[in-house]
């Protein structure tokens, strides 16, 4: 992409960590904000420790795992973040803290900055309008991992110009990224179909059908998934789980949308999967072992 050159990354957790990886990884210079300015480095840390693997693997070569981590740099304030190209939001999923950063971002923007957000399930038309660039605006959703999995889901608010769509499409690709095309509805695509599946699931274990363990062999053996949906609700974050499965239950008013009260009480209990060590499995072992 001629017209996007830098790319700033606002938030630098699991998500931040990995978008900012695939992105300098396509030849970007990135640029790592986080509030907290002591999760940066750590990013810095797994990123790099994530292109180590991939030297380990073959599947990069030394010296493009060391150019990659060379074109990612530490931000100090929003405002360094507002002179980039593009400016990629991947904070926590909360609306209200999603539309804290813009409408703090958005005076300290350049006139041509794209914004996007990272959100796997918020309004994008609600969070553009936090902006003083609606149309300037889009989704960018990154699967997790974002630096491994191929697809990335572009979602169009009620204001996103033709333009915009047009280059975030082609930023996308420039990664050796798919893209697919989802409408401004609760969860998009990807998300309105999979964490339905796992809270299906966490409402399986709830009412005893099966246990953890019989549970994710099911999935895993009998529709040939290669994480079963506990595993994967652990490997995306409960407290993620339960933040899409609210969207998805106030923005469509529907009962089978409603989280599984274990579901919440997992959250509740801080066991939030893989992150904090512990969800439907305990992470505290050299293998996870499931707890129910």
């Amino acid at each position: 992409m001629s017209t996007i050159r830098t790319v700033a990354i606002i938030g630098a957790g699991q998500m931040g960590a990995g978008i900012a990886q695939a992105v300098a990884a396509g030849g970007y210079e990135v640029g790592l904000f986080d509030a907290d300015a002591s999760r940066t480095p750590l990013a810095q840390g797994a990123i790099a420790a994530s292109l180590a693997r991939q030297v380990g693997r073959g599947e990069r070569d030394q010296a493009s795992a060391d150019q990659a981590l060379s074109r990612i740099r530490a931000l100090t304030s929003l405002a360094e973040a507002g002179r980039a190209d593009l400016v990629i939001e991947a904070a926590v999923e909360d609306e209200a803290v999603k539309k804290a950063i813009f409408t703090e971002l958005t005076p300290l923007l350049s006139p041509g900055t794209l914004l996007a957000s990272n959100t796997s399930s918020i309004s994008i038309t609600r969070l553009a309008s936090a902006t003083d660039r609606p149309d300037r605006f889009i989704g960018v959703h990154f699967m997790k991992p974002a630096p491994v999995m191929k697809l990335v889901e572009i979602v169009r608010g009620i204001a996103t110009s033709a333009e915009t769509y047009d280059a975030a499409v082609a930023f996308a690709e420039s990664l050796g990224k798919t893209t697919t095309l989802a409408e401004d509805f609760p969860a998009f695509i990807v998300n309105r179909i999979l964490v339905p599946m796992i809270n299906e699931a966490i409402y399986t274990l709830y009412e005893g059908v099966g246990n953890v363990a019989s549970i994710d062999k099911a999935l895993r053996l009998g529709a040939n998934h290669p994480m079963g949906p506990l595993e994967l609700g652990d490997f995306m974050g409960l407290d993620v789980v339960l933040a899409i499965m609210n969207v998805l239950y106030d923005g469509l008013a529907d009962s089978k949308y409603r989280p599984c009260p274990l579901l919440v009480k997992y959250v509740e209990a801080g066991w939030l999967g893989r992150k904090s060590g512990r969800g439907f499995y305990d992470y505290s072992g050299e293998t996870p072992v499931p707890t129910r």
